[in-house]
């Protein structure tokens, strides 16, 4: 059994390489203070135990970091909750009520590379045909994970945020298969918000506005954001792990996330 990780490494040091537009895009880079073991952590110690730093091995505290962070940072699990108060006509579920055991499951990796453009829908026909190519079919309860191409950039390069994305259609069609997690290598499920606003901006239909969310509150899904790696697994034949801070009330949280393959 192989360990895989498709989590996103985060790095505070990341802001400056942000576009000025993008602010300090804080669902991308945490802010994270550093408390080294010979300054700031020895400084805590001596204050805390009354003693001073030449007391400590080596002139040593304990190193700590403080971390400002969204709950929807990085690799992270939305919620239904993060769609709207309902979901399926009831009570949406938070973070800390989905159960640990929803989000261990069969894994499936749609190579969807070439197959869609940046800022652009992904079209059902596109996800059928990669449905189609699978050696093993979609099995109730799982995990399927796009792959668009987009792991190719780094933040800094602008194609990392002309991401393709997915709409209404698309994400229940992949919920009509039976699986509860749906992913994305992309920054975000649906399609970039510039490209969401202007066709809003366009035609005036409400459908323009996150309507691949949205979807969530028709049919209970996860959404995952921002996964990496996914050239490191198979197309299927795996079991995949979300594994979420556990969070109270939330509609996020960030994840590690794990696929076992055989």
């Amino acid at each position: 059994m192989r360990l895989i990780d498709l989590t996103r490494l985060l790095d505070p040091e990341d802001v400056r390489k942000l576009p000025k537009w993008a602010g300090t895009a804080p669902n991308l880079v945490p802010q994270i203070e550093y408390y080294a073991p010979a300054k700031e952590g020895a400084a805590v110690m001596s204050s805390l135990f009354g003693c001073k730093q030449e007391h400590l091995p080596d002139g040593e505290g304990w190193g700590d970091e403080k971390m400002t962070i969204t709950t929807h940072l990085g690799t992270h699990v939305d919620a239904p909750l993060h769609y709207g108060s309902t979901c399926e006509g009831k009570p949406a579920r938070t973070i800390s009520d989905i159960d640990l055991n929803e989000l261990y499951c069969d894994g499936f990796v749609l190579d969807l590379r070439g197959k869609c453009k940046p800022g652009e829908t992904i079209a059902v026909d596109v996800l059928k045909q990669a449905v189609a190519a699978l050696d093993t079919p979609i099995t109730a309860g799982s995990a399927i994970m796009l792959r668009t191409g987009q792991e190719r950039y780094q933040i800094g390069e602008q194609e990392l945020f002309e991401y393709p994305g997915m709409r209404r259609e698309g994400t229940l069609y992949l919920a009509s298969l039976g699986a509860t997690v749906l992913g994305t290598d992309a920054l975000g499920w649906d399609r970039p918000f510039r490209v969401m606003r202007e066709a809003f901006a366009q035609n005036g239909d409400p459908q323009e506005i996150w309507d691949g969310h949205f979807a969530g509150r028709e049919k209970e899904v996860f959404i995952i954001q921002q996964l990496s790696n996914l050239a490191a697994v198979p197309s299927s034949g795996f079991k995949v792990g979300f594994f979420p801070m556990r969070l109270a009330r939330c509609s996020a949280a960030p994840a590690r996330v794990v696929a076992f393959v055989p």
